[in-house]
């Protein structure tokens, strides 16, 4: 695994702890009128810097919504507070993934974690929210990427947005239901949609500005702020275009020693079939067909049963 610099600093949110909801880390700016209920959340994973940032930053403007309703919600506080930039990777959640306990079976289960709990308690939110923005990094210097969900209506809201670059459309987690999977997101005869954007690699200034940017311009997108104020407020230009890729397998570890054949970082095109890109104990992974994209490949917590890679093509 690559070392990364940590560029960005985190962000005091301690005066963010008493919303107005009855639930810590969550707040509710109600304009009083008719509208959607939109939900931005941040630290969904603990060190994941750039979401805090971005809603940091968005708090301080005091905007009160155009229409319905805003949520802005910090998750995983609990591992954001174990953060430590001598080890960085350390506290992305205290007891398990917060991002995997989003299923009804689990989320009402006999289980119990300090994600479970956080995930109980932000379930209420979640599920009354119209529209969903959730804000992650990347563990690899990696180009922005939006989750767009199993769904085509994900990548069709992407497009709307505008950004990021590459869009991916994928078969959910093989590990647990991610939040934006969750209930009518992931029903494709729902209005309701989600979005999970990865801004980059976890700790570089660019993934700060990304989430920021992509704050701004939901917020436009949603009818909660003037186009105007967005407009005066992003950072980066769109992308000339959007791709999507489409996602057709994880690869999911079958040992302990499996390893990647090259360095990868992410949304690496292998232009040939029957490529060995990963070789897991005695098995050789190859490529399913031609110009074969490798998406968010994990190069750390190499255990039995997690996701390394997931494959996919460019459909546009």
């Amino acid at each position: 695994m690559a070392e990364y610099k940590v560029e960005l600093t985190p962000p005091d949110i301690s005066p963010y702890r008493a919303g107005n909801t009855g639930v810590d880390w969550v707040h509710c700016l109600d304009s009083g009128k008719p509208g959607p209920t939109v939900m931005i959340q941040a630290l969904t994973h603990g060190n994941e810097l750039c979401g805090a940032i971005a809603l940091d930053w968005l708090f301080k403007q005091n905007i009160t919504p155009l229409q319905g309703r805003l949520v802005l919600a910090f998750a995983n506080v609990e591992a954001y507070a174990r953060f430590d930039a001598g080890k960085p990777s350390a506290s992305r959640f205290c007891d398990e993934d917060l991002n995997r306990v989003w299923a009804d079976d689990v989320l009402n289960g006999r289980g119990d974690s300090i994600e479970l709990r956080r995930a109980r308690a932000l379930a209420p939110f979640v599920d009354a929210a119209d529209y969903l923005l959730d804000i992650h990094s990347m563990q690899e210097a990696c180009r922005p990427l939006m989750v767009c969900g199993m769904q085509d209506k994900g990548a069709a809201f992407a497009k709307r947005l505008g950004m990021p670059g590459d869009l991916l459309i994928d078969t959910g987690h093989p590990s647990g239901l991610r939040m934006r999977d969750r209930g009518g997101f992931g029903d494709p005869l729902s209005p309701r949609n989600a979005l999970l954007i990865e801004c980059g690699q976890h700790w570089e200034q660019s993934a700060a500005d990304v989430a920021l940017d992509s704050v701004v311009r939901f917020l436009a997108l949603t009818g909660m702020v003037e186009q105007s104020w967005a407009d005066a407020h992003q950072r980066l230009p769109l992308p000339a275009r959007q791709h999507v890729i489409r996602v057709t397998e994880p690869v999911v570890a079958r040992t302990a020693f499996f390893r990647f054949l090259s360095a990868f970082q992410g949304l690496e095109v292998i232009p040939k079939a029957g490529t060995p890109f990963a070789q897991d104990g005695e098995q050789v992974w190859v490529t399913p067909y031609d110009n074969t994209v490798m998406v968010m490949p994990s190069l750390n917590n190499a255990k039995p049963g997690t996701t390394r890679v997931r494959l996919g093509r460019f459909e546009s």
